[in-house]
């Protein structure tokens, strides 16, 4: 799942279609798999993201490349939904389009994004400790994302959303100066 979030109206608007149709015809993961398939093309190579931006390159050719990029030529409600959004002139656009859907999918299915900050490298099985009380507490599929800074010292900095719930070592030894600080003799 993409962690973005700042998605364009438009991109949020072909997802949003998108991931209707997929939802009746029982597609929706398999669509977002092509279709994060198609982003990571486009992020890795710049010039097949620069490819659907070319307006000297006709929609026919972008979509004939689209569909033979996909795995086994992709559903057949995605080549339509690629014909429509290169038929408005916003291939140039799909990547955020996958973004957006990603992220619209595991909204749908309960998921969570959670970016986990630590001091060193948890384990496997510590991660999944982690996932699962975040998953627990916030009543949703948590996502987790793991990043190493060693300057927090230990304990963990956890973000949610727009949420940072602050745990290390360093945030409480930063507290704990302040409180000493504040309480001292004038």
């Amino acid at each position: 799942m993409a962690q973005n979030n700042q998605h364009s109206p438009t991109a949020v608007a072909y997802a949003k279609s998108l991931l209707e149709l997929a939802n009746e015809s029982d597609q929706a993961e398999t669509i977002n798999a092509d279709l994060e398939a198609l982003r990571e093309a486009m992020e890795s190579d710049p010039s097949f993201a620069q490819f659907f931006r070319n307006p000297s390159i006709s929609d026919a050719e972008r979509l004939a490349v689209l569909t033979k990029s996909l795995s086994g030529g992709g559903s057949q409600l995605l080549t339509n939904f690629l014909g429509v959004v290169g038929s408005h002139g916003r291939l140039g656009i799909l990547a955020d389009v996958a973004g957006a859907y990603d992220d619209l999918l595991g909204e749908q299915l309960g998921k969570i994004e959670v970016d986990v900050t630590v001091a060193q490298k948890l384990s496997p099985d510590q991660l999944e400790q982690v996932r699962q009380k975040v998953s627990l507490a916030l009543g949703k599929d948590a996502v987790v994302h793991q990043y190493v800074d060693e300057s927090i010292i230990g304990g963990l900095i956890l973000r949610v959303q727009d949420q940072l719930i602050d745990a290390s070592v360093k945030n409480q030894l930063r507290a704990m100066r302040e409180q000493l600080l504040a309480a001292r003799p004038k």
